[in-house]
């Protein structure tokens, strides 16, 4: 086994950092108390908590759907296939799509404003994370640019002119 290079170990700190602040801020959204900043009428807490599930279920699904692609970092295993059926068929990111829909309905019932400001925190930072990602994805997949063409990224069906690969 050669030694990585310099741009490989960069690459892979980097990858490893996205994780880690990921991490860090789903543990803030996940662990904090809930607050009372603001009040959370029935229809809310229904909403968010169907939000929330929807949210697992994207999240269990992409999961699954990856199989052995799938990878705790941004970057493509090298055994790893370019996924396009099945979730991927809507959004190009199904997994931190049900992530953020499990953190918005999350923050949405708490009425605890840094559970709030970390999911907003968690969704920009999924914003940096996947335009790096793709980049990645691009390297290694040649098809991965005509398919980010024309699959949103986390929406499906975004009308507001989401960034494409």
């Amino acid at each position: 086994m050669g030694l990585l290079s310099a741009d490989s170990r960069r690459d892979t700190a980097i990858a490893w950092t996205f994780v880690a602040v990921q991490f860090a801020l789903l543990g803030v959204i996940l662990l904090m108390p809930p607050g009372s900043a603001w009040a959370v009428p029935r229809w809310t807490a229904t909403g968010s908590r169907a939000l929330q599930w929807v949210g697992v279920a994207a999240l269990g699904l992409g999961l699954v759907h990856l199989g052995r692609s799938l990878t705790p970092l941004p970057t493509p295993v090298p055994h790893g296939e370019l996924h396009t059926g099945g979730l991927y068929r809507l959004v190009r990111h199904p997994i931190y799509s049900g992530i953020m829909a499990l953190t918005i309905g999350t923050a949405a019932r708490s009425g605890n404003p840094v559970t709030a400001a970390a999911t907003i925190a968690l969704i920009g930072w999924f914003m940096l994370k996947t335009r790096w990602e793709e980049g990645q994805l691009e390297a290694r997949y040649p098809t991965y640019r005509s398919y980010a063409a024309h699959t949103p990224r986390f929406v499906p069906g975004w009308p507001f002119g989401e960034d494409r690969a």
